[in-house]
């Protein structure tokens, strides 16, 4: 499931190239990490990229930039056609490939929120997320893919609310009352929820075919622009520019 997902959403990308001519000419794609103040600023106590166990990669390509979140970071430089035969083995390479497709698809007006929001944007998209789902599935037991502090503190106020992440720093406490559950628990949390709401973290580790399952599935960030707009998939990302 893995597999295929990713080379659907390659396939689904590389057409596009393709198609634009992007392919045959001479692109300079780079993709630099980006320290915790220049992604994210000050949003508060919490995030990953404040704990220097990830970070956020970013690619631009003719003004157009791209993020993706990933625990395997460095420097690339090279064309789209190099990253259109790029292996997708490990978070580095889909890394790469997620933040120039988004990079990419951005400049060509597929998608947008293509940057992470700073400061007090995490907080105010965590409302405009509670809000959107009390409005839209206002009773549904929730399954939050991926610890985003305050989407955990705005919904746990207002849904059954069960948290995953992959962090073994974060597996076992409790953040607003709801206790962190690891890949052990996974299936059954996932079983269990009405609704999943997935970090785009998932299309760039390669695991969001996991959570693509029979009920209604939301995913959120700027990881997850490129791939749900060439996928369908629905995506909330209410501050990223």
């Amino acid at each position: 499931m893995r597999d295929g997902v990713m080379n659907q959403m390659r396939a689904k990308a590389v057409e596009v190239w393709r198609q634009h001519g992007l392919l045959d000419e001479p692109v300079n794609i780079q993709a630099r990490i980006l320290s915790a103040e220049e992604a994210i600023g000050s949003p508060g106590e919490g995030f990953k990229l404040q704990t220097g166990r990830e970070r956020m990669m970013e690619a631009e390509f003719r003004g157009a930039k791209g993020q993706a979140f990933t625990d395997l970071f460095g420097d690339f430089s090279g064309t789209l056609a190099d990253i259109a035969a790029m292996p997708l083995k490990d978070n580095f390479r889909r890394a790469v490939f997620v933040s120039a497709m988004n990079a990419t698809l951005c400049r060509l007006g597929l998608c947008d929120r293509t940057v992470h929001c700073r400061d007090k944007g995490p907080s105010e998209c965590a409302d405009r997320l509670q809000e959107h789902l009390l409005a839209r599935h206002p009773r549904a037991r929730l399954t939050l893919v991926g610890l985003q502090p305050k989407f955990v503190a705005a919904l746990s106020k207002s849904f059954e609310l069960r948290v995953l992440d992959l962090d073994p720093d974060n597996i076992g406490k409790e953040f607003f009352g709801v206790r962190i559950e690891g890949p052990e628990q996974e299936r059954d949390a996932v079983s269990w929820a009405e609704l999943l709401v997935v970090t785009g973290s998932t299309v760039a580790n390669g695991t969001i075919g996991q959570f693509l399952v029979e009920r209604p599935t939301i995913v959120f960030g700027v990881s997850a622009a490129g791939a749900a707009a060439l996928m369908g998939w629905e995506r909330f990302c209410a501050n990223a520019s």
